[in-house]
């Protein structure tokens, strides 16, 4: 079960949705980062690239182990093109038939915004740069990690980030659809321990501030070209799909 959520991750209110899943609130402002402008915000930024290449389950630990992802830097398996950021700052690789598009007017001041999406259309991840972010933990809830990953690519003097597949239960709520959360992404917080877990902070540590790359698992959807007959997150981490997205936001590496 699960609580149905839009599927757009495109602006600061759907990030929310999407990345404090529960007792969300706007990033809390940071001064310093305010003060000092990032160099993207002040340097002219070159146009976005897309180029072609050669053809657990159990609540606080468990993992699944898919296939681990290419290393960063090297050229991606056949089928899939990388994508590199506008500000020429990150890529990663997608298969050939998804789009990943810059959405200017989403994009935080001096950061970018893309949004990816399927072959219909119906949008599965999105990445923000230059994001101020700040997490308030209120309340503990009962939470499940279905997949994770270090991702030393993205390594930081702060630490490694790690990428997730997790869920967060609202024992108090009474709609089925609102029962439970799960996302995907990208995060610097540290892993859960215990029964309880703070809400989803699908953030991650990136200069000069923070970024995001992730997205919603959302197992009441019925679009079309969505995995058919997958009732729990457990069988999606199986699926073809989520196998994409993982290798996807798994690629995420400093550009260059």
């Amino acid at each position: 079960m699960g609580r149905s959520a839009t599927p757009t991750l495109v602006s600061t209110g759907a990030l929310c949705l999407a990345f404090l899943l529960a007792s969300c609130g706007s990033p809390e402002p940071d001064p310093a980062a305010q003060e000092a402008p990032s160099a993207a915000a002040s340097t002219p930024a070159p146009p976005a690239t897309t180029t072609a290449q050669p053809s657990s389950s159990a609540s606080g630990n468990a993992t699944t182990a898919p296939a681990p992802s290419a290393p960063p830097g090297t050229a991606p398996a056949p089928g899939l093109v990388t994508h590199t950021t506008s500000d020429g700052t990150l890529s990663f690789d997608h298969p050939g038939n998804w789009t990943a598009a810059d959405n200017p007017g989403e994009a935080p001041l001096g950061g970018v915004s893309v949004v990816v999406s399927d072959a219909t259309g119906r949008q599965l991840a999105s990445l923000q740069t230059n994001l101020v972010t700040g997490s308030v933990c209120a309340e503990g809830m009962p939470y499940s990690i279905i997949d994770s990953e270090p991702l030393p690519a993205l390594a930081q003097p702060s630490g490694t980030p790690t990428f997730r597949f997790e869920s967060r239960s609202n024992p108090l709520a009474t709609d089925p659809m609102s029962m439970v959360t799960f996302a995907y992404g990208i995060t610097s917080a540290p892993a859960p321990t215990g029964p309880e877990a703070c809400p989803i902070s699908h953030f991650f540590t990136w200069p000069p501030s923070g970024a995001a790359f992730g997205g919603i698992y959302d197992p009441f959807d019925t679009s079309p070209g969505k995995p058919q007959h997958v009732d729990t997150p457990q069988a999606y981490a199986e699926t073809e799909e989520y196998q994409k997205i993982r290798a996807m936001i798994t690629s995420l590496h400093p550009a260059g």
